[in-house]
């Protein structure tokens, strides 16, 4: 599953963008009660996903941890053929499937080799790379994280960033001082910047602005940012503004860059923190004929009422239902909404329908897709 490929390969001191809030997420006093652990803030990366490991077994302990290996429509439902051979058919479909397959990598890396070029999504052990010559492409908290990650662990890092300056978060916190007027400003949910915070945890209001004022929302939302706390962490690492790479060639064992600036470098590694592209062609689980039925939207699914796309019955949680629902579904905060969507259309649809209860049933894709489904075959 994604969340153990994570447990294994993720830098074990990056921390989580989260705000722990008592009203926003209990569960996790809940959880420190029961596993006798101390959250600091921020939270570290390695205790969050066991959080949710432990959310996982108390919530749905009968989870299916095999791997969807393909989905087809078929007449009217849906045959899933898990790792093992076994087919199951669901008359419901609802894909989680997360962002790691939408990583992006600049075009000058199409041809470099893993042993020299890895993306944060990879999990790359940050430790491996002591005294070794590292750049860190991007301005986002993957990216700036990994470079003081890199630097406290005795590499020489630099960091490249296409834009012509850092965007850092921590308006919220500067905005406390004005007490209730700063809750204005800010939903719990945080996600985007001041004002458009409240409208973004919204997705039923969103949905209805024009299409140009979405995408715009959106980008504001999700602009590449770190934490305010790691400037410190970078005041001794260099980092290169408005510049990215032209050419990257490997040359004996290394990698040779040129820069945009006509400069050159020559490095051992290099970490893209260069985000992520959402487009449903590779979630390789999907079949052809699910691709050609879809109506799609600059690489998104759109979705209508509860996530269901234009074929009934299959829905798309997460980055997604981002162009249809907004920002708020990139985030963990905006599982909140999506659950209770979720849970009104199908209590709708099964109270008109009359049917007998649906059986949920959670199940692995190459990263995570969760079926609520009435099996056929057994599981």
């Amino acid at each position: 599953m994604a969340d153990c490929h994570a447990r294994r390969n993720a830098p074990s001191l990056l921390m989580v963008r989260f705000a722990h809030r008592r009203s926003q997420l209990h569960p996790l006093d809940a959880y420190k009660v029961s596993s006798g652990n101390h959250l600091g803030t921020p939270i570290s990366l390695e205790r969050f996903i066991d959080y949710g490991l432990w959310y996982q077994r108390a919530a749905v302990p009968d989870a299916d941890t095999r791997k969807v290996c393909a989905i087809e429509p078929r007449g009217g439902k849906f045959q899933l053929t898990l790792e093992d051979g076994t087919d199951v058919t669901a008359s419901r479909v609802i894909v989680a499937g997360g962002i790691s397959a939408f990583a992006t990598r600049p075009a000058a890396f199409d041809h470099v080799p893993a042993a020299l070029a890895t993306h944060t999504s990879e999990g790359p052990n940050l430790s491996r790379f002591v005294n070794k010559r590292l750049i860190v492409i991007g301005g986002g908290q993957s990216a700036l994280e990994s470079a003081a990650l890199l630097h406290e662990v005795g590499a020489e890092v630099e960091v490249l960033v296409r834009r012509s300056h850092l965007h850092w978060l921590g308006w919220k916190e500067r905005l406390r001082p004005l007490g209730a007027a700063s809750g204005l400003l800010f939903s719990p949910t945080d996600v985007g910047p001041a004002g458009i915070s409240r409208l973004v945890a919204a997705p039923d209001v969103l949905r209805r602005f024009p299409r140009s004022i979405q995408t715009r929302l959106r980008t504001l939302s999700i602009r590449p940012a770190g934490a305010r706390w790691l400037r410190e962490r970078l005041q001794t690492v260099p980092i290169s503004t408005r510049t990215t790479v032209i050419s990257a060639v490997p040359s004996n064992g290394s990698l040779r860059l040129i820069l945009s600036d006509n400069s050159t470098r020559l490095v051992d590694h290099v970490i893209l923190g260069t985000g992520y592209r959402v487009n449903i062609t590779r979630y390789n689980f999907l079949s052809p004929s699910i691709f050609e039925r879809l109506q799609v939207v600059d690489g998104f699914r759109r979705l209508g009422a509860a996530f269901e796309s234009s074929i009934p019955g299959l829905h798309f949680l997460g980055a997604p239902a981002a162009s249809s629902y907004g920002p708020l579904m990139y985030f963990v905060s905006g599982t909140k909404y999506a659950a209770a969507a979720l849970f009104r259309h199908l209590s709708l649809s099964r109270s008109a329908a009359a049917r007998a209860p649906v059986t949920p049933r959670m199940c692995c894709a190459r990263t995570l897709c969760s079926t609520l489904a009435a099996p056929r075959a057994p599981l």
